[in-house]
């Protein structure tokens, strides 16, 4: 008996080590592709058959379906149909976990994420040529399988319910338990694997069976772009149908908000949505895919190393979706040295923060301010203009314009030294201008004009900060002013950096700039993935001017439309 059990764990463990033996990235590697780019992020075997050819495709399948057959003929030479089961399993869970000794040389840290249907067929057949299994059963999930793919179009989908019903059928069976819970652990195992398929075809994000797949460089009209996103409280949460069955639940008290940020910071990047529709004058396709780790503003400042992970593993996995460019969107912008971290973790793909575009549609925008500030005969040479957030790039690349045309500018932000450090550049340039720094909101009182540019999750800006007939230049997304500054008389809020792509876009996510406009940050991202000019990549603190008027000068070649 002692033999016997000692036999039955040493094939298990057999079957486990050849299902994670990496025979199909091996053949497609010495072939010369990019096997992070046919994953089951995007490419079934249907595009795998459309990227390296039939040859290729066939020999890979072969290799993956032989290693479930050979873990099973291994183990039915016990002639015992529950370990021979139990192999099938052991040969999928190696399938989709290979061991990391095996796989950090190859892969590095994250192996490729298969969904593992072949290696399962082969353990399919192996059970019905051994006779663990009856043939019936066998065929059962594959029939399953093309019915529901046939019908729905999800692989992922399709495979769950093949699962199901070989469960379902092995539970019925005059087997003995170890049989009947090893066709229980490939449902759970292939529905662990399948997490983040259910979340995308939850979202409607998931691609269909035979649905072409934008892929970087598959086609000389498209473009393909990533941009990375993050819920601004925790109502934005809900916004991701993956996540709406939390909302009734936290409401009712059942899951606490402290459970659901826990469950936020433990989840790694995925797909959440889509810009479709965004097309240039000259016809090319501009594809976005939009990511989220749905860490809450909080957290990028008491968890930095955290959000630099995370996106790191977003630019991994905008590689892997076979994006070209990804761009780092509201507090995401700042994390990794505003980016530079991100860029070389991540060398594959190019990383950008979206500072110079953001610079360049406020340059864009304040002359024309200002003309519309003078032509309502208002003096801006004896005007006082506060600066919000002016511990920041773009606010204080703000300051560095206006300073020169009025006649004194209050910049406002939290690090007072570093205020100072800045003022001292304004002071040399501008020596008839008044520049006082503060880090009190009051301050404002006496502005005639504010430009505010900060990253704050909350309105900064309240009515009490603001006089009468004050303009205001809102370039903080989520917005600095707070909706009441509207009911102070003659005050004017101007939104900026809010940009509309050409084309008609269009998105299942509400990005919350208003219908077919995404923010300037998003837009850069765009512009590079459309121009090829990847070396326009804002990163770290500093954004050349040249690269700020690239950006306004190829928007406009594009058909991209600050919005006013």
């Amino acid at each position: 008996m002692a033999d016997m059990l000692f036999l039955s764990a040493l094939l298990l463990l057999v079957a486990f080590l050849v299902g994670s033996l990496p025979l199909g990235y091996l053949l497609l590697s010495r072939a010369g592709v990019n096997v992070r780019l046919s994953n089951a992020h995007n490419l079934g075997l249907e595009n795998m058959l459309r990227l390296v050819g039939p040859g290729l495709a066939t020999a890979s399948a072969l290799l993956d379906a032989g290693k479930g057959l050979l873990a099973v003929l291994m183990a039915s030479s016990l002639g015992r149909p529950e370990v021979t089961v139990l192999a099938a399993l052991a040969a999928y869970l190696g399938h989709l976990n290979p061991p990391h000794a095996l796989y950090r040389p190859l892969y590095g840290t994250v192996p490729p994420r298969g969904r593992g249907n072949l290696t399962l067929l082969g353990a399919l057949a192996g059970l019905a040529v051994t006779g663990a299994l009856p043939l019936w059963v066998a065929a059962l999930p594959v029939v399953v399988y093309a019915g529901v793919t046939g019908y729905w179009g999800y692989v992922s989908a399709a495979t769950l319910a093949g699962l199901s019903a070989f469960a379902v059928a092995v539970a019925l069976l005059p087997v003995g338990t170890p049989a009947k819970l090893a066709g229980l652990g490939l449902l759970v195992a292939a529905g662990w694997r399948f997490k983040e398929n259910i979340g995308r075809m939850l979202d409607g994000t998931e691609p269909r069976f035979g649905e072409e797949v934008p892929l970087a460089g598959k086609r000389s009209d498209e473009v393909v772009a990533a941009f990375m996103i993050h819920p601004m409280t925790l109502e934005n949460f809900w916004s991701a149908r993956r996540f709406a069955w939390l909302r009734p639940l936290v409401q009712r008290g059942v899951i606490s908000e402290r459970t659901v940020r826990q469950m936020a910071e433990n989840l790694r990047p995925m797909k959440v949505g889509e810009l479709r529709g965004i097309r240039t004058p000259e016809g090319q396709s501009i594809r976005c895919y939009l990511l989220s780790s749905p860490l809450l503003p909080d957290v990028f400042d008491t968890q930095p190393e955290l959000a630099t992970r995370r996106a790191i593993e977003g630019a991994r996995l905008a590689h892997e979706l076979g994006a070209e460019v990804f761009g780092l969107g509201a507090f995401w912008s700042v994390v990794g040295n505003k980016g530079v971290d991100v860029q070389a973790a991540v060398p594959e793909i190019t990383v950008t923060n979206g500072g110079a575009y953001t610079s360049g549609t406020i340059k864009a925008a304040i002359p024309g301010i200002l003309r519309h500030f003078e032509s309502e005969g208002r003096d801006l040479g004896a005007a006082t203009a506060g600066i919000v957030g002016a511990n920041g790039v773009v606010a204080f690349g703000i300051a560095r314009t206006i300073a020169p045309q009025v006649a004194r500018v209050i910049m406002l932000g939290r690090n007072m030294d570093k205020l100072e450090r800045s003022a001292a550049t304004l002071r040399r340039a501008n020596k008839d201008t008044e520049i006082i720094t503060t880090t009190d909101y009051a301050a404002l009182k006496t502005a005639d004009l504010i430009f505010s540019a900060t990253s704050d999750p909350e309105p900064v800006i309240f009515p009490q900060h603001v006089k009468p007939g004050t303009w205001i230049f809102d370039e903080g997304r989520p917005a600095d002013v707070d909706e009441s500054v509207s009911r102070v008389p003659g005050v004017r809020i101007i939104p900026g950096g809010v940009v509309r792509p050409p084309g008609g876009m269009t998105s299942a996510i509400d990005l919350q700039f208003g219908e077919g406009a995404v923010p300037a940050c998003l837009a850069e991202t765009l512009i590079i993935a459309a121009t090829g000019e990847h070396h326009r990549k804002s990163l770290g603190p500093q954004t050349l001017s040249e690269n700020i008027n690239f950006f306004v000068e190829q928007a406009a070649r594009l058909g991209f439309e600050v919005v006013d």
